[in-house]
């Protein structure tokens, strides 16, 4: 008797329904709250010790993780986007989830439902399997999004080589891909050089006009030797700067052996170092997005808002006939398919007003792509992406550039546009263009402590 009156849980009075109802509650919420407790205390041992080494390290994982997460975030991403660890994290949440079925089906066992009373029994077996849910459930689900970011991950980011900052900055190469069936190939319909300075993550957006004649080449570009005078002379019928992403990729695949296995291609490589020509600045990297795919991202982050400034068309011709709708003037949230046509309509409008709406676009883009709506909306973010984002950016680079995104949100964005009156795309000059943009990155120094 003394060893009933000591153990309740493990030698119950099983003739008291009273006593077996309050005790299978108590086991219900032991096994969610501390799993393995209930089989310490009321059942076999040695399962219950692995179940409470289980729990204790996951907790000890959490604890770890949340830390690493609000004090030392670049770590947390670090380790978190290595493919090695999500491939632990995914396989953990597998067995875990497994662990914890298991010891909810031997706790229900150990319940002995039959002896509580008749009108709580319901409540009790509907109280576990909801408890199972949430439990084992989450642990599948945690599994299932850590499948889902190492998908992601190692489908849109390279696996190439980190490259330094140059003269204390990176610069990227943000192409906007216009492909359609009218037309041989993807052609870049936004181009834009993104140039971030690699302490502070100020930037500055630098848009270069589609249809710019005569673009140079960086010295060391093989397309260097082929257009000593710039892109002219060419195989396309007009030599605008947009063209040089066809004319490699149809017609000089030979002078990028390496492209592919980098993660990049021969036209690709080729605006890149078209970009250099132009802007005078070394280009690390490059991200392609895919337009006929861009709604897709606005979409999953639930819109995105901008100021319009003019009415826009949707559809029609450059006389607008057979406009089907107007964007109109004002503050507006646009799903992507008006974000799309935002970026895009041009028939009421001039190029030069389409790459500025362009950059308002990216600006609002990068301004709404907080931690709080990526977490909310992850999985149709990361679906999104998949399908419309490739870059040669490297997978061990992630937190670094979100740590710099951080920095580059908290500050205003600075634009230098390529277009008239400051640039003629029809006869640009070049060594101008790469002194004014010079000139606008350059650090600004303090004066007003000098010598005296």
């Amino acid at each position: 008797m003394s060893g009933i009156a000591a153990s309740p849980l493990r030698y119950p009075d099983s003739r008291s329904a009273r006593v077996m109802t309050h005790r299978a509650w108590w086991l219900v919420l032991m096994n969610f709250l501390i799993p393995g407790s209930a089989q310490v205390l009321a059942g076999n041992r040695r399962l219950g010790r692995l179940g409470l080494g289980a729990t204790l390290s996951l907790w000890a994982l959490l604890v770890v993780g949340l830390a690493l997460f609000v004090f030392l975030r670049s770590a947390f991403i670090t380790i978190v986007t290595f493919d090695i660890v999500l491939w632990v994290v995914q396989g953990l949440m597998v067995a875990y989830a497994v662990l914890w079925l298991v010891l909810t089906l031997d706790t229900f066992r150990l319940l002995r439902i039959v002896k509580a009373a008749p009108g709580a029994r319901f409540l009790i077996a509907a109280a576990t399997v909801v408890l199972l849910a949430i439990s084992a459930g989450g642990a599948s689900v945690g599994a299932y999004y850590a499948g889902v970011t190492r998908g992601t991950l190692s489908s849109i980011f390279g696996g190439g080589a980190i490259e330094p900052p140059v003269d204390g900055r990176y610069n990227i190469l943000l192409l906007g891909g216009d492909a359609g069936p009218d037309r041989d190939g993807l052609r870049p319909d936004t181009i834009r050089v993104m140039s971030i300075d690699a302490e502070t993550g100020a930037a500055t957006t630098i848009g270069l006009p589609r249809d710019m004649r005569y673009t140079p080449f960086s010295d060391d570009s093989p397309l260097a030797a082929l257009y000593p005078d710039g892109f002219q002379h060419c195989d396309v019928s007009a030599c605008k700067l947009n063209s040089i992403y066809t004319e490699a990729e149809l017609r000089h695949q030979d002078l990028y052996p390496n492209a592919a296995a980098e993660g990049s291609s021969a036209g690709i490589e080729a605006m890149k170092e078209a970009a250099e020509g132009v802007t005078g600045l070394t280009i690390q990297y490059y991200v392609l997005i895919d337009m006929e795919g861009f709604a897709n991202l606005i979409d999953a982050l639930g819109g995105v808002e901008v100021t319009v400034t003019e009415r826009l068309p949707i559809g029609g011709d450059e006389q607008l006939n057979g406009v089907v709708e107007w964007i109109e003037p004002g503050k507006q949230v646009l799903d992507g398919y008006h974000a799309q046509w935002y970026a895009r309509s041009r028939h009421s409008t001039s190029d030069w007003d389409r790459m500025q709406r362009q950059n308002t676009l990216i600006e609002a883009i990068l301004t709404q792509f907080t931690p709080g709506n990526v977490l909310t909306k992850f999985e149709s973010i990361a679906n999104a992406g998949t399908k419309i984002v490739k870059t040669d950016i490297p997978q061990g680079m992630l937190s670094y550039y979100v740590d710099l995104a951080s920095k580059t949100r908290e500050q205003p964005i600075e634009s230098i546009e390529l277009t008239p009156p400051t640039v003629d795309p029809d006869d640009p000059d070049f060594a101008a263009i790469r002194d004014l943009i010079a000139e606008k990155l350059a650090p600004t120094t303090d004066t007003s402590s000098g010598g005296g």
